[in-house]
């Protein structure tokens, strides 16, 4: 006898935070999303003035946890494209934040209830012995465990999409 089970992730939600894309990447965004989120997805993208030529846009999304993994992944390593994607907590599992530059790569980082980056045991010891080793400072470390020196690269695209339109897409579970 064969016994087949299936299963289910627990659902959550996160936003999408395309800081630019120049306007032959736009399609190709969509596109990839929506295979992520099995559904197609149409995004209201409007001018980056961060960047001549470049577009950004919002994306609120309904999926399962794991999904802005998959987004991330789905995006990383285009030339010429900045993302971020959240994803919030769930009574059985942690949130998650990924930031995605050209020049940087991808950043992931865990996050908590309130949105606060939580940095694991064994990473810390590692940074520590870093510094101690004299390759680097504690302080540098840290600010990479962080996520600083993206935010120092986003931040700029970040504060020119302020007021722009966000969009829910609910994802098929």
């Amino acid at each position: 006898m064969t016994t087949t089970t299936t299963a289910t992730r627990a659902a959550t939600r996160g936003v999408l935070y395309v800081h630019s894309a120049p306007s032959a990447l736009c399609p190709h965004v969509e596109w990839a999303v929506g295979g992520v989120l099995g559904a197609p997805v149409h995004l209201e993208w409007t001018p980056q003035p961060a960047q001549t030529g470049a577009y950004r846009a919002e994306l609120s999304w309904t999926g399962a946890v794991g999904t802005a993994a998959d987004v991330a992944s789905a995006l990383r390593g285009w030339n010429h494209l900045r993302f971020e994607i959240t994803e919030e907590p769930t009574s059985g599992s942690e949130g998650s934040r990924y930031s995605y530059t050209p020049e940087l790569g991808v950043f992931h980082a865990v996050t908590g209830l309130h949105g606060d980056i939580m940095i694991p045991e064994d990473r810390l010891k590692a940074a520590v012995v870093k510094a101690a080793l004299g390759d680097v400072t504690l302080l540098h470390e840290i600010d990479k465990l962080l996520g600083k020196p993206w935010d120092d690269e986003l931040e700029t695209f970040r504060h020119a999409g302020d007021g722009a339109p966000v969009r829910w897409l609910h994802h098929v579970v």
